[in-house]
């Protein structure tokens, strides 16, 4: 086994094809094929299925790709280590969040120190913030809770209560408060399933009120567009709420539902130049 061979079989993977590796790699196509043919000979094994549309894993593939992801990580951490000045100024950051509000302020203080860093910052739920940085997809990551794993290191962020909002044209709109009940009977806007605003929305529920979705969205914007448009009522954590003039925010009576945004990252990429200062000045924000 070479290393040129793991290093082409990875990029084929990662980047989905034949032509895209060569591209990454700055090699020609027939050289990065070769490679990965070679390595599937001299180990007896299919490592792709290769159609004239596309290139896909196999079973086999995937199980190497997830080993070649922690090797190349690793080596990216090596050169990292021994060119942390160069790092902080020019390396890239990359973070994806269930909401970036929460981030703005560690953000603007981030830029100013380290002007010359990308940040390439990316919109999921719950669910894609935790696969992003157990698949290495994403260095940081933003969510509506506090992990239980061991596996992360975590800074919190805020803690604040999830409320309703509609239209400023709904009849509902000029109620302060409304409870659970009442919002049952009202047509609701919800999250995709994997939202954590949602699973809090139906755990608190679950004991004796059925919040059913009439519609359903990906995506917090696709919310609220659907409820400004006066198509029902949705739902969002108050520092989520922003300013929108088209738009009522209504507290929920008798609900005590609070969402805890936390800045989040693998342990054993903590260590990192890039995810170790957004850290630390995420933390020090956080102390004042």
């Amino acid at each position: 086994m070479r290393y040129v061979q793991l290093r082409a079989f990875h990029n084929v993977a990662v980047c989905g094809g034949f032509s895209r590796a060569a591209e990454a790699l700055f090699l020609t196509q027939p050289a990065v094929s070769d490679q990965v043919r070679k390595l599937e000979e001299e180990y007896d094994v299919l490592l792709f299925n290769r159609n004239k549309k596309q290139v896909t894993l196999t079973q086999a593939g995937h199980q190497l790709l997830e080993i070649t992801r922690r090797m190349f990580d690793t080596e990216q951490q090596a050169l990292d280590l021994l060119s942390e000045s160069r790092a902080l100024r020019a390396g890239t950051l990359r973070i994806v969040a269930d909401a970036a509000h929460h981030l703005l302020h560690i953000l603007a203080a981030f830029r100013k120190k380290y002007p010359t860093v990308q940040i390439s910052l990316r919109a999921g739920n719950t669910e894609t913030v935790i696969t992003s940085l157990y698949s290495y997809e994403a260095d940081i990551g933003v969510l509506g809770e506090i992990p239980e794993s061991r596996e992360f290191d975590i800074v919190k962020l805020n803690s604040t209560p999830i409320i309703a909002f509609a239209s400023t044209e709904h009849p509902i709109a000029c109620r302060s408060n409304v409870s659970l009940e009442e919002l049952a009977g009202q047509p609701l806007v919800m999250r995709e399933r994997g939202s954590k605003t949602r699973q809090k929305l139906e755990d608190f529920a679950a004991a004796g009120v059925a919040l059913k979705p009439a519609i359903e969205a990906e995506g917090r914007e696709a919310v609220r567009e659907i409820v400004a448009a006066g198509a029902g009522v949705g739902f969002v954590s108050a520092a989520e709420f922003g300013r929108d003039g088209r738009l009522a925010p209504i507290e929920i009576k008798g609900a005590e539902m609070l969402m805890d945004e936390a800045l989040i990252c693998l342990k054993e990429r903590s260590g990192g130049k890039l995810v170790r200062a957004f850290f630390e000045i995420a933390r020090s924000l956080a102390e004042k």
